[in-house]
């Protein structure tokens, strides 16, 4: 596989002031494509499986944890949000799905709050989206999870194809067939000319799935 040229990648967010991850000269370009490098010097981190609240085996995804000097002392004025946030052990729970290998390196495969569970299995669709991007004719897709009374949610696809393509539900669940779980191939396809946005341009899944839920009437 031939990889592009990446000089920095780095991971953070707000509240830690802002960056934990970080890849290293010395790293080569497959872990800098395939990670978000490894954690800071001076700072801690841990995977915790959502459903025990212990700790994640190495490869296997939970929420991403950050402790150190560079976690911040709280929201403005929103003591509670702050002790949902961090709490008494002061680790950061940021709500992001990681997993993490022998070596320490750290992969982003999507949101808690994203997570799509159905009939029990746990779902991230950032590694869906990650798979469609691979199809020729797809430009973007968005994986968002859409309420089911038998299954609790089913996964639904927006895809967004490249200009003057075309293709079939039939032939996007084809492609999937072989090369991903059958329980992660999405029960619905949808083919869309763009998403709702927020002000600064970023995805609102929340509305995204409202309007799929309309939209296939369930």
């Amino acid at each position: 596989m031939l990889w592009p040229e990446i000089k920095k990648v780095v991971y953070g967010t707000t509240e830690n002031s802002p960056v934990t991850f970080m890849n290293y000269p010395e790293d080569t370009l497959e872990e800098k494509a395939e990670s978000v490098g490894r954690v800071m010097p001076h700072t801690e981190a841990q995977i915790v499986n959502l459903e025990t609240g212990e700790l994640s085996k190495l490869n296997m995804p939970g929420e991403l944890y950050i402790r150190g000097y560079c976690v911040m002392q709280g929201y403005w004025d929103e003591p509670q949000k702050t002790f949902e946030a961090i709490g008494q052990d002061k680790w950061y729970r940021t709500g992001d799905i990681a997993t993490m290998d022998e070596q320490g390196f750290c992969k982003i495969v999507g949101r808690s709050k994203d997570m799509i569970i159905r009939g029990g299995e746990n779902i991230y669709p950032a590694e869906l989206e990650d798979f469609f991007h691979k199809h020729p004719q797809v430009q973007e897709v968005q994986v968002v999870g859409v309420k089911d009374d038998r299954m609790g949610e089913e996964i639904c696809a927006c895809i967004r194809l490249k200009s003057g393509e075309t293709t079939t539900e039939e032939e996007i669940k084809a492609f999937c067939k072989g090369k991903i779980s059958h329980f992660k191939i999405p029960r619905y396809i949808v083919f869309v000319e763009n998403y709702p946005l927020t002000i600064s341009g970023k995805i609102q899944k929340f509305r995204l799935r409202e309007q799929m839920e309309q939209r296939l009437k369930l």
